[in-house]
């Protein structure tokens, strides 16, 4: 099966081009790069319940584009800049994935953007040979 990439030319903050694929298909298997809150190129404003909300859209944005849904997905990473963000955070995760709960880690991290809280996720469907 070949490999398959999503939104290999996309633009971050300042409209800078970014060197990588929003997704990438291989085998049933969709691997989704880190999503932040980002709206036309640039950070959105807002606290961490806006930010995650907005993470979160782009993130099923993605998964809704290549064909999946939270049903399939395996495996979440989260990046929190402020680990007292953490309660808050995970209600509004358990609202979007409360009923289909991955696998999932989750840790501190100073971010490259300005941003309060980064995801990415694997999620895999099998295909049809």
């Amino acid at each position: 099966m070949p490999i398959k990439r999503y939104g290999t030319v996309q633009t971050g903050a300042g409209g800078k081009t970014l060197p990588f694929a929003r997704a990438v298909e291989a085998d049933g298997w969709l691997y989704v790069s880190g999503q932040v809150a980002m709206e036309d190129g640039e950070i959105i404003d807002g606290n961490i319940i806006a930010q995650t909300h907005k993470t979160i859209a782009n993130v099923l944005e993605i998964l809704e584009e290549a064909g999946y849904g939270v049903e399939d997905v395996v495996r979440v990473g989260v990046w929190l800049d402020d680990p007292r963000d953490f309660w808050t955070f995970n209600k509004i995760y358990q609202e979007y994935f409360g009923d289909h709960p991955p696998a999932r880690a989750c840790v501190q991290s100073s971010m490259m953007v300005d941003c309060k809280v980064e995801i990415d996720c694997v999620a895999y469907k099998k295909k049809d040979a």
